[in-house]
């Protein structure tokens, strides 16, 4: 069900909201509507976890004090050195 909201902006943003709009062949409305339903979402509806990620989770064991940005560095200065 579509329900009219009535909501007051500056002038410029409008202008250069319905040029946008316009350009992305869409309605403002619209525009407005998916930007509200995407941060209004639970990140759980974001995110889908699928079968084959979940059979995956947890083959792997590392220790507590593993640094992986350090070894994503460590790999990435080898690769192109």
């Amino acid at each position: 069900m579509n329900t009219k909201l009535t909501i007051k902006l500056d002038n410029d943003v409008i202008f250069r909201a319905k040029r946008y709009a316009q350009l992305r062949k869409t309605s403002l409305s619209k525009m407005i509507e998916s930007y509200l339903d995407s941060v209004t979402k639970s990140a759980s509806d974001d995110i889908e976890i699928t079968p084959l990620v979940k059979s995956l989770s947890g083959v792997i064991s590392l220790p507590e004090d593993y640094d992986y940005k350090k070894d994503r560095t460590d790999y990435l200065l080898r690769k192109y050195s």
